[in-house]
């Protein structure tokens, strides 16, 4: 398997796709050394089953460690961290991590709680997590999904779980682009295994899960997630990280390059569809006119998106005649309507970091006079 090579798999027996795709892929050819440290990365974004459209299925990391310890890998690791606002030990208890990790005697680091270290990232000094330091062969498993700030997120934005909550704050002051691609340049991803299960199309923290019981490899990121973007109806343009990161070395940008192919009974055959396969409507883009978004981290503005939905399925959100501030640039600041901690200075403001959904939407509610 090559650089452009995409390989897909489709079924239901995730934990058996996985295995097989790996050794479709040769992942045990890629690895120098049997006895490095493997780092697993899933996507555990919050305290959300899979079946939610948001975290990665332990189905599949379960397959890749049991293809790891097959070929005699022993140092295997999980290291991931939940967004600002949730706690990784309970999306481990919920996502059933915790049960993973003891079945396969395999560590489970949790990012929120590690130490970090400046780390020159192509040019932008970031925070990086210490054990970063520690893997020396990483395999990304992000889920493939939509998201309310930056349209997808997949391989290159899945890195965000390897840095520090602060540090997490501080990529959407600079406007989440940018340092995102730093990173990827940052921190190489040795491979990659995307969860398209049933992710999410419009929100990062699922709700609205989407079938397609696929799984996907890769080595390029920077290729995986263009491709990914062509999929979602997007043109590069639209995820201005991708093109960023190609421009940094990260990989190829290009999803025209890439060589699918469909991994079926044992035989590799052409992917067929050519064309974007998932595009649909946009419910973020129905309902973000109602917000004025100035720097707000991704718990905030996810939780706040949904909800908007609901009321405007409610037939409630026409019924909203100002703008909701949402974000840290509001600190400080004097307003009308605010949602956070951030807009704590407003006349009327919910507080929280972030505030629960539920919260929101009785807030919003109530200041409808619903």
């Amino acid at each position: 398997m090559d650089q452009k090579d995409i390989l897909v798999s489709q079924g239901t027996n995730y934990k058996k796709m996985t295995r097989e795709l790996l050794e479709a892929s040769d992942l045990i050819g890629h690895i120098p050394d049997k006895n490095c440290t493997v780092g697993i990365k899933p996507n555990l974004v919050s305290p959300t089953e899979a079946s939610y459209g948001a975290t990665t299925h332990t189905e599949v990391i379960a397959g890749i460690i049991e293809y790891l310890q097959m070929y005699g890998v022993s140092r295997i690791v999980l290291a991931e961290s939940s967004w600002v606002g949730a706690k990784t030990s309970e999306s481990i208890r919920v996502c059933g991590y915790d049960k993973l990790c003891r079945f396969y005697q395999v560590e489970f680091i949790d990012t929120q709680k590690d130490s970090w270290k400046k780390k020159d990232c192509k040019g932008m000094e970031l925070a990086v997590c210490s054990c970063v330091d520690q893997i020396d062969f990483l395999i990304n498993v992000p889920v493939w999904k939509g998201h309310c700030q930056t349209k997808i997120t997949c391989a290159l934005k899945n890195l965000k779980g390897l840095i520090p909550n602060k540090e997490k704050r501080r990529f959407h002051q600079l406007g989440l682009h940018r340092p995102i691609a730093h990173l990827a340049a940052g921190i190489p991803q040795d491979f990659i295994v995307i969860d398209h299960i049933c992710g999410d199309l419009d929100f990062e923290d699922g709700g609205n899960p989407v079938v397609c019981n696929q799984i996907l490899t890769a080595r390029d990121p920077v290729l995986a997630d263009a491709w990914v973007c062509h999929q979602m109806g997007y043109e590069k343009e639209d995820v201005p990280y991708i093109g960023m990161a190609e421009k940094l070395g990260a990989g190829c940008g290009d999803w025209t390059q890439a060589r699918v192919r469909r991994w079926q009974e044992g035989e590799l055959s052409a992917y067929s569809v050519q064309e974007p396969s998932h595009f649909g409507p946009r419910k973020v883009v129905e309902v973000q006119d109602a917000v004025e978004e100035v720097d707000s981290c991704s718990a905030c503005y996810g939780y706040l998106i949904p909800v908007l939905n609901q009321l405007r399925e409610e037939g409630l959100l026409d019924k909203l005649d100002d703008k909701i501030c949402i974000g840290q640039g509001y600190k400080g600041q004097s307003g009308g309507l605010g949602i956070g901690n951030c807009t704590s200075k407003f006349e009327k403001h919910l507080p929280g970091c972030p505030p629960m959904p539920d919260e929101m939407y009785e807030f919003l509610k109530e200041y409808l006079n619903v």
